[in-house]
């Protein structure tokens, strides 16, 4: 009984030894990603352009959130006092416009380019509004074609990298003659593979960055313009005229 056990034991460890071996060897001919620098090498030389837009995208990205809060695009505390002063007649024209250009902000600029034409007729002030609003909306959509240009280049860039790591793995298996040998192929592939992935962890970020501040961006134009309307109705010469008559049924209701 005792001698059955053992050869029966003996017998698992010559059929675990093998595939240990067999384990072994397909790890050695794994590709080496053991860390970053490892992956980037193996990728060959398109992970540097994909490298220079992951770069510029962080730069972007970071720039773009510190520009576009909603506390420097529209501050809340300037545009109600602004308002409420327009509204209470309590500044005049020099005022106001100074008042615009000591804050700076988007929407205080806009704002400026209404009280330039103060005590003009409505339509007038509207379309320097608009004018006004459109300069500042470039400014607020401004490196976001960078974002979309990167969401866009970066897959093809990983793309062109599998092709090329492809053609170069087919040319070594026929060089080498080793077509009996498929861990060549594997290899070839999978390094190959490594620009696709780069490619898109560049690109994927890149895009949903993308869509990110442009909504963000309609959303504070459009809070611009509501503000703005405001503003003209303040300033235009008939936008007084029914705010006047408005206050004059108020009073006499």
């Amino acid at each position: 009984m005792v001698n059955r056990s053992f050869l029966i034991a003996a017998g698992l460890a010559l059929l675990l030894i093998p595939s240990q071996a067999t384990a072994a060897e397909s790890a050695e001919s794994m590709i080496p990603t053991r860390n970053l620098l490892q992956v980037i090498v193996d990728g060959g030389g398109l992970m540097l352009p994909i490298g220079i837009c992951s770069f510029l995208l962080c730069i972007f990205v970071f720039e773009r959130l510190v520009s576009l809060r909603r506390g420097r695009v529209i501050p809340r505390p300037f545009v109600r006092r602004f308002i409420s002063q327009l509204r209470e007649k309590e500044i005049d024209q020099d005022e106001a416009l100074q008042l615009c250009e000591e804050n700076g902000s988007p929407v205080a600029n806009i704002f400026a380019a209404a009280v330039k034409k103060w005590g003009r007729p409505s339509v007038e002030v509207e379309q320097a509004v608009i004018d006004a609003g459109e300069r500042e909306m470039h400014g607020l959509r401004r490196y976001l074609r960078m974002l979309n240009g990167i969401s866009t280049v970066s897959p093809l860039l990983g793309l062109l990298g599998t092709v090329v790591g492809m053609i170069r793995a087919f040319n070594a298996i026929v060089v080498a003659g080793a077509m009996g040998r498929p861990e060549l192929l594997a290899s070839g592939i999978s390094q190959a593979l490594i620009t696709t992935a780069a490619g898109l962890s560049v690109a994927i970020p890149a895009l949903i960055a993308y869509l990110f501040f442009v909504s963000r961006v309609d959303r504070l134009v459009m809070q611009m313009d509501d503000f703005s309307q405001q503003v003209v109705n303040l300033v235009a010469v008939d936008g007084w005229a029914k705010s006047n008559s408005s206050r004059r049924k108020k009073l006499a209701a």
